[in-house]
């Protein structure tokens, strides 16, 4: 055997100080960290420079939303967050990073949300990181999600709305406290029922979370978020490639595949695939129906694949979005009650206008109070509560004045903009006013740093969903019941800026005529 002595120099060095060579990668490593990304000069917390702990923390803790205002008020319109991450809180640079090419490419961090099918993961609109595919697949679906198309839907949603009233209207009768952030939720799931299968999904009859799949889909939120923030992590998680192999049934944790399927399935089961037709005035008119339609005559045009993963993004995130506005809209209307007694008389005074249940026609031409209160509870409490990440093109970028190297990642986060003080005055206060009585150009300055869709090729699909949803329920619940507010909630930050715990006790109201 031979000895150190005999050992190759390099090798005999390598084996007297091991520890020390370790030591000296490390701190090479984080050196590279700090100074190798060509954005040491922003500023930001301490460690953020050195390693990604600070933001994995900072996102632990579930308050980043809280965080990432104080950072910006504190040290401006760019705070490095990691080695290789700058938030941006500069509304100028919305039509540069979100531009309509989509040059600025998101990051890996949306990849994670890919459902696996059949042994492979598979994009969608939200989570593809290629511009030319999310172009291809929004061109398929795009139609079904547009104002007109859903508006066709209408009878369905109102049908929603008389449930979720007479669900109400049991706890009132009884006087007994309802979590209504809960119920809010079972309401826009099952609107999203109705608007994708043309059928409800079970939450509004049963007052309870069907299959467990508001959990489930919570717990993914919490596991994306967290790994997210350091995406190679996943690739040794749950985004490893050989666990398929190892573990075929892992699909099967798939919730939203799962619950997807099922109600796929059980709608296909009531109507043969090639009854399915747009024509028809009572059938065709939900996302399924028109999807199938264009499957079933050009299979190449739209894949039964393209149909399943469409459906499922509206399963995975159709109803957590609007659950958190309209929570947000009854809790600060509630905490407001000058704010929620000029709603209500706008109520009173039009109710001659409005019909039985109220049309999105006739919430947006009658009630401008009302459409106030919907855009001040969208600006306080945005359902996005992390930064929108996109990836520095080639050749890098000139972002808020300081030239940012390419491949960084930049964002901006809906509730930095939102809250900014030149902006938005005494950003805390729920005023709906300010979008009535501010002049043209602090209305336009407003406008330009509203956030809570996104923006450019990448703006929330479902923006009309939601803003339909909105603008028929939240006039319906106070026109027929009297809302007293219980306690404050408690507001998490998984991505989703989720509230829970708005327990109320509510009283019919006495309408007017």
């Amino acid at each position: 055997m031979l000895s150190a002595d005999y050992l190759p120099a390099d090798l005999s060095f390598f084996g007297m100080y091991p520890i020390s060579i370790v030591f000296v990668i490390f701190a090479l490593y984080l050196l590279r960290n700090k100074y190798g990304h060509g954005i040491s000069k922003i500023p930001g917390p301490m460690l953020v420079g050195w390693t990604s702990f600070w933001r994995v923390n900072n996102i632990r803790k579930s308050q980043s939303h809280k965080t990432m205002i104080d950072l910006h008020r504190k040290y401006g319109k760019l705070v490095r967050t990691a080695p290789d991450v700058v938030d941006v809180s500069d509304p100028t640079m919305i039509p540069e990073i979100y531009n309509i090419k989509g040059t600025f490419k998101k990051t890996g961090f949306f990849s994670l949300t890919e459902l696996s099918w059949k042994g492979r993961p598979r994009p969608n609109l939200f989570s593809t990181t290629d511009e030319t595919f999310h172009r291809e697949q929004k061109r398929k679906v795009a139609h079904a999600y547009s104002m007109t198309s859903l508006l066709e839907m209408e009878y369905a949603v109102d049908d929603c709305s008389r449930l979720f009233m007479q669900k109400l209207g049991e706890f009132a009768d009884k006087n007994k406290t309802i979590d209504l952030g809960a119920w809010l939720q079972f309401y826009a799931f099952d609107v999203v029922g109705e608007l994708t299968f043309q059928k409800k999904l079970g939450f509004l009859e049963k007052g309870d979370d069907v299959d467990g799949i508001i959990k489930v889909i919570g717990m993914g939120l919490f596991y994306t978020v967290t790994v997210g923030q350091v995406p190679a992590w996943h690739k040794i998680l749950l985004g490893n490639p050989l666990l398929p192999i190892f573990l075929p049934q892992m699909e099967r944790w798939n919730a939203v595949l799962e619950f997807t399927l099922k109600a796929f399935n059980s709608r296909i089961s009531r109507s043969h695939i090639d009854k399915f037709s747009t024509s028809s005035p009572t059938n065709g008119k939900d996302m399924l129906s028109r999807w199938l339609a264009v499957s079933s005559s050009d299979p190449l045009k739209m894949s039964t694949e393209d149909v399943v993963v469409a459906l499922s993004g509206n399963v995975f995130a159709g109803s957590d979005t609007t659950a958190i506005a309209l929570r947000a809209i009854i809790y600060h209307l509630c905490k407001t009650p000058s704010c929620l007694e000029t709603l209500v008389k706008e109520l009173d005074d039009n109710e001659y206008r409005l019909s039985e249940t109220i049309s999105y026609k006739e919430s947006r031409e009658y009630l401008p109070y009302l459409n106030a209160v919907i855009k001040e509870g969208l600006r306080i409490h945005p359902s996005v509560g992390l930064l929108l990440e996109r990836h520095v093109p080639k050749g890098g970028a000139v972002i808020s004045g300081t030239w940012i190297p390419a491949g960084t990642k930049v964002g901006i986060n809906a509730w930095v903009l939102h809250f900014d003080e030149n902006v938005f005055e005494q950003p805390e206060r729920f005023w709906p006013e300010r979008w009535l009585i501010s002049d043209e150009k602090k209305l336009a300055e407003m406008e330009k740093s509203f956030f809570v869709f996104g923006a450019g090729s990448r703006t929330c699909i479902g923006k009309n969903m939601s803003i339909m949803e909105i603008g028929k329920v939240i006039p319906q619940l106070l026109r027929e019941f009297e809302v007293e507010l219980l306690n404050d909630w408690k507001v998490n930050n998984a991505w989703f800026v989720q509230q829970t715990g708005l327990n109320v006790k509510l009283r019919k109201r006495a309408r007017q005529h």
